[in-house]
């Protein structure tokens, strides 16, 4: 607003009551806590002055650093910042101004006097009460403050004038952050279209897997009831072996894998562990387990059957000269 009680008040681009717009409320570059100070500070009258320790006291409140964190994210995006001003009777002041929408013409005064040895804005009263920014080469330009619809009213009488309170607190101006370039209205609806296309991708591989998964899980059901008789575990035992089978083929398993695992495990609903060996069996990256106990002793398995030629083993090397048979000695 143009008329203030104190000079070096906030100026505040907003009506009296507090509205936030829903692209402000839901503008994700904001943290919660910027947004909330953000309200916080719509809520207040014009002139009434930003102090960082002064918002951090109270039950509630967040500490310091954090206010002076959540006002630099509300400078760099256009709704906050400090600016000194140079009133009509020739004095100085600092003062803060605050915008319940983002203005685009405070973050580039914002990318302009942060590089600047004073960050702070300097801004210009006029004859109608208005204020205009002074640039670093002396030219003048607009505040981003919209034309008060008060302002022929007469200013109500303040019954207790305020005393001036201290100069605002000047918080840490951060470096500016990198903005995106605006994307054309064609490259918005290839980009969409590619999201569509990829979102109808996904759509599909999820529909032919869950096909390909039901597949093995209803063949299964109904080989396992033949071999090895009615299903009488868990109510959702059907559903448990089907979700094993999906994520199986999810892994990059065939249906055929799927479905030897499931045969090799021979149980309605195997374990997880059952299941992982039975997978790792079928495609031959686990060794199937050998009986328990002793082995007979076989001459046929150790030497081979009489008159088969000779192996190629390390105990019989190719150029063994020996062709000596070995056989059965039979004692009396």
């Amino acid at each position: 607003m143009s008329r203030l009680s104190n000079p070096a008040g906030m100026r505040i681009n907003q009506p009296h009551f507090v509205h936030v717009l829903s692209t402000t409320a839901r503008n994700t570059q904001l943290s919660y806590r910027a947004l909330g100070l953000l309200v916080y500070l719509l809520d207040q009258k014009p002139g009434w002055q930003v102090r960082a320790e002064q918002l951090s006291k109270g039950e509630g409140r967040e500490g310091r650093e954090a206010i002076r964190t959540a006002l630099r994210e509300l400078q760099v995006a256009g709704h906050y910042r400090l600016e000194r001003r140079r009133l009509r009777n020739g004095k100085c002041v600092m003062g803060t101004a605050l915008s319940g929408v983002p203005l685009e013409q405070w973050v580039r005064d914002h990318e302009v006097f942060s590089t600047q040895k004073d960050p702070a804005v300097p801004v210009i009263e006029q004859e109608d009460g208005t204020f205009l920014v002074q640039y670093p080469d002396g030219t003048l330009g607009s505040d981003g403050f919209e034309p008060d619809p008060y302002d022929d009213e007469e200013p109500a009488a303040d019954p207790q004038p305020q005393p001036e309170e201290p100069a605002a607190e000047e918080p840490p101006v951060a470096p500016p952050k990198k903005r995106r370039a605006r994307r054309t209205p064609e490259q918005k609806a290839a980009d969409d279209a590619a999201k569509a296309a990829a979102a109808e991708k996904k759509a599909e591989e999820k529909a032919a897997l869950d096909a390909a998964a039901e597949a093995v899980a209803k063949w299964w059901w109904e080989d396992a009831e033949r071999h090895l008789g009615r299903y009488v575990g868990k109510n959702n035992g059907y559903l448990a072996m089907r979700g094993m089978v999906r994520k199986a083929l999810e892994a990059g398993y065939t249906q055929r894998q799927c479905a030897d695992a499931l045969r090799h495990a021979g149980k309605h609903l195997p374990s997880a562990q059952q299941w992982q060996t039975a997978l790792g069996i079928v495609t031959n990256h686990i060794l199937p387990s050998q009986p328990k106990g002793r082995v007979p002793y076989s001459d046929e398995a150790t030497w081979g059957r009489q008159g088969d030629p000779p192996t190629n083993t390390p105990s019989t090397p190719a150029d063994d000269s020996d062709d000596a048979t070995f056989g059965v000695i039979a004692r009396p």
